[in-house]
């Protein structure tokens, strides 16, 4: 009993040292002057379950920031519906958020997408996503398995 004691006192002792030799990165100031920043620019996520920022949620109460695009024509607007009409690259009725292509895609001209990966490239990748856990496990959380069971894939990232 007294050698634990002694060790717990010990392992108190010697926690600010170690803790001392790690890099501090930001002041106090610094990281209240990014909230402030970050709260009057609208890039603070809002409350709830969105994942929005408050940006995102209200755009008129944020300034424009510079890296917004050039407002675009009516008639390139227009030419754009017109396209997505045409291709069924619009949104189909309802909740599922499925384009119009996707649901009915014999009305609508076939994409063609390129592969730019082999399937040896493929196959390799999923493999070694299996070997390192980087499978997302099954369940409503979306993590991965190595976030899950840390242990059994601690090898694969040393």
């Amino acid at each position: 009993m007294k050698l634990k004691s002694t060790l717990i006192v010990l392992s108190l002792i010697a926690a600010p040292a170690f803790a001392s030799d790690q890099v501090v990165s930001k002041t106090r100031e610094q990281v209240r002057a990014e909230l402030a920043q970050a709260l009057q620019s609208g890039d603070m996520l809002a409350a709830g379950e969105s994942g929005l920022t408050l940006k995102q949620l209200n755009p008129a109460a944020y300034p424009v920031t510079a890296s917004a695009q050039a407002p675009k024509t009516r008639d390139q607007v227009r030419a754009e519906l017109e396209q997505a009409i045409r291709t069924g690259d619009i949104l189909a009725g309802g909740e599922s958020g499925a384009k119009l292509n996707e649901v009915v895609p014999g009305r609508y001209p076939v994409v063609a997408n390129a592969s730019s990966k082999t399937r040896d490239q493929v196959k390799s990748e999923l493999a070694r996503a299996i070997r390192e856990g980087e499978i997302v496990a099954v369940g409503e959380d979306g993590r991965k398995l190595n976030e899950i069971y840390p242990d059994r894939y601690h090898a694969a990232h040393h």
